[in-house]
């Protein structure tokens, strides 16, 4: 079974992912702050990570860094959550080395769509 971090500070959002993670049968772990996520990432090792930009402690594009320039994650796809839209975010996004960029607020069903897209997928 695949497993999917999802690290974001808004509980809701970080429950209704897993609750319809979940019944795709994927198994979910989650973080409410990005120094948790961090860590459970390198735990964990999950197969893909849903990550929330604006977080307390350490924000998603660090976290997205510091996975990304580490050879042992940087193959884990993440998906990056944010409210921000604009295009430098998206570029800063890119540069972090996010392999997807979502928009809150988000439909659930394009979430799993982009999740099956990544973890469907025998080996890239």
């Amino acid at each position: 079974m695949k497993k999917i971090l999802i690290v974001d500070d808004e509980q809701d959002i970080v429950e209704s992912l897993k609750f319809v993670l979940e019944t795709c049968d994927y198994t979910c772990y989650c973080a409410y702050n990005g120094e948790d996520g961090l860590k459970l990432a390198r735990e964990i090792m999950p197969d893909l990570i849903i990550l929330d930009v604006m977080m307390p402690r350490i924000n998603g594009y660090k976290i997205s860094r510091l996975l990304k320039f580490d050879a042992k994650y940087k193959n884990i796809p993440i998906l990056m959550i944010t409210a921000r839209s604009q295009e430098e975010d998206k570029l800063i996004g890119e540069e972090t080395g996010a392999d997807e960029y979502i928009t809150k607020p988000f439909d659930l069903d394009e979430v799993v769509k982009t999740v099956q897209k990544y973890l469907n997928t025998e080996e890239k």
